[in-house]
């Protein structure tokens, strides 16, 4: 009976994007609207911000991620597309080269030579994206998935601040979207230390400190200029 197991590398094409996405929906909402709650614009202003941060940075996530993902995949098709030529016309020193590899890893020549012809007879290139060129099924580049994944948890990440900042008191929509997002950020950082094997303090602990960074400087800068959006 097959024992089935998931490692945690599974997960970070989207665990990656879905992470960054949130990150930054929270991250860049909340600054824009400390900064702008800062320099003493009315409610409206504020939300009108929010909103257009969160559009804007929705698809610029998504844009962002698709284009820097496709590259990737454009790449390793590129590098299938090569050694499968090779195969074709040096299917000989193709297979020297993945025996080779094995006996860097710690197998004996003879054994790496025997293990490259099976692998080799029965998908060769498989076995060559895989052990020469570092491509597997779980790990291939999916542009759709992480632009979609990237989008949607920057929506979901730039309403919190957003809300905060619709329904708290004028004069507390600063610290409160602060505190709220300081917070969330937090958990997030726990979370996705945790789904990937990481310690969960040090994960929260960095992404709350990066947050607060960024809230105070944009937070500073609106109370420097100290004017109203018109």
């Amino acid at each position: 009976m097959r024992h089935p197991e998931r490692h945690r590398s599974e997960r970070i094409g989207w665990l990656r994007a879905a992470v960054l996405g949130a990150d930054d929906g929270i991250l860049s909402t909340a600054s824009l609207v400390v900064g702008v709650a800062a320099a003493g614009s009315p409610r409206h202003q504020i939300a009108l911000a929010g909103v257009a941060g969160l559009v804007a940075g929705a698809l610029s996530m998504a844009a962002g991620e698709y284009v820097s993902v496709s590259s990737q995949a454009d790449t390793e098709k590129a590098d299938l597309a090569m050694e499968r030529r090779e195969l074709a016309t040096q299917r000989q020193a193709e297979e020297k080269e993945l025996a080779d590899i094995y006996v860097q890893r710690g197998l004996d020549p003879e054994l790496a030579r025997t293990v490259a012809v099976q692998l080799m007879a029965h998908d060769a290139l498989a076995a060559h994206a895989r052990d020469e060129l570092g491509i597997t099924e779980q790990m291939t580049a999916r542009p759709l998935q992480a632009a979609a994944a990237s989008a949607a948890t920057f929506a979901i990440g730039a309403a919190l601040p957003l809300l905060v900042a619709i329904l708290a008191p004028l004069t507390q929509i600063s610290l409160m979207v602060s505190g709220a997002s300081l917070g969330c950020l937090a958990v997030l950082g726990t979370l996705a230390a945790r789904t990937g094997g990481a310690s969960p303090w040090v994960g929260g602990g960095r992404v709350a400190f990066w947050g607060a960074l960024a809230m105070a400087a944009t937070a500073i800068i609106g109370k420097l200029f100290g004017t109203t959006i018109s």
